[in-house]
């Protein structure tokens, strides 16, 4: 026969084990932080779509809108994907003003969670990447980079007249 004693102690110890079980936190993925944001972007009149690559705190323009990534996060690739980014969208007026129209996080999995609403543009997140490394040259200095071009559009055809 057990005392009663026992039977309270044990009671206690299985009260502790099961709420340490209930408290442990969850095994999460480190989170790796990005420099470039990649978005695409939908001109709504023409039917055209833009990748746009963006380093963080920089702006860049794709038709009214003005996008700035703030931060962009992925995980590992042997991670389930969770691709997210803090982004504001501002919208240039016909005045020069600008207002802002969107200030909040995507998620590249889920694109129409937290969207750009806009009756022209749609922004969403697509990726977050890495610059790329400079080559190094035999003499140890890195190579000059050739510029940035973005890639022609392979939607647009040429019409002969």
């Amino acid at each position: 026969m057990i005392s009663r004693r026992t039977a309270v102690l044990r009671a206690a110890a299985w009260t502790a084990l099961l709420s340490a079980t209930v408290a442990a936190p969850a095994a999460q993925a480190d989170r790796i932080a990005n420099q470039i944001a990649v978005f695409a972007a939908l001109d709504k009149v023409t039917a055209r779509i833009s990748t746009l690559q963006i380093r963080l705190n920089e702006t860049k323009q794709f038709g009214s809108l003005k996008v700035t990534p703030r931060v962009c996060y992925t995980r590992s690739p042997t991670e389930p994907p969770r691709t997210s980014t803090f982004v504001e969208v501002d919208e240039v007026q016909l005045d020069g003003r600008e207002d802002r129209i969107f200030t909040g996080w995507m998620f590249a999995e889920s694109p129409g969670l937290n969207a750009v609403e806009h009756p022209v543009f749609d922004v969403w997140l697509t990726n977050c990447m890495q610059p790329p490394r400079p080559a190094i040259a035999k003499d140890g200095k890195a190579e000059p980079q050739p510029p940035e071009i973005e890639p022609a559009d392979p939607f647009r055809r040429r019409v002969r007249r």
